[in-house]
């Protein structure tokens, strides 16, 4: 079956920090040793928020109950079919956190986030959500790994 080009993201807060998983189990993944949210690719005829809620479960064990659409992510990799990324927030997930079979998943404070290994566009979303931006429109492009272009709301930023 071929892989939707719609996914999921979703950063899960608690007491000034976000659930962050290290990527480090999957062969061949773009996001490899890379620190991001949780989430994956839409399946059959899911919903965004039927997607986001089933990954979350799936990578972490929790269900959610309170979240936010924050912004469309559009991701552009060199060697990568392009990706539309559905942003979320959420908090006060049920349940108890399991081990997850992409990578470790761990918490950590919002301050500490820049000193993790992640991709340079994620940055710029997570200075979004800092400051509690209205729904955004960010399309990212990468040439082996490097940020070469950030265009945020029809107006190139990068």
């Amino acid at each position: 079956m071929e892989r939707s080009p719609m996914t999921t993201l979703c950063y899960i807060e608690r007491e000034n920090q976000y659930l962050m998983l290290h990527r480090t189990v999957k062969k061949n993944d773009v996001n490899k040793d890379k620190w991001i949210g949780v989430g994956g690719h839409f399946e059959g005829n899911e919903s965004p928020e039927e997607c986001l809620l089933r990954e979350v479960q799936e990578e972490t064990g929790l269900l959610l109950e309170s979240y936010r659409f924050r912004g469309i992510v559009t991701f552009l990799c060199d060697d990568y079919p392009i990706e539309y990324m559905c942003l979320y927030t959420a908090d006060c997930p049920q349940g108890e956190l399991k081990d997850c079979p992409e990578g470790k998943l761990e918490w950590v404070d919002k301050g500490k986030l820049e000193e993790l290994e992640l991709w340079e566009g994620d940055k710029i979303f997570f200075r979004l959500l800092a400051e509690d931006a209205p729904f955004f429109s960010l399309k990212v492009e990468y040439e082996k790994g490097i940020l070469r272009g950030a265009v945020l709301d029809g107006r190139r930023i990068v």
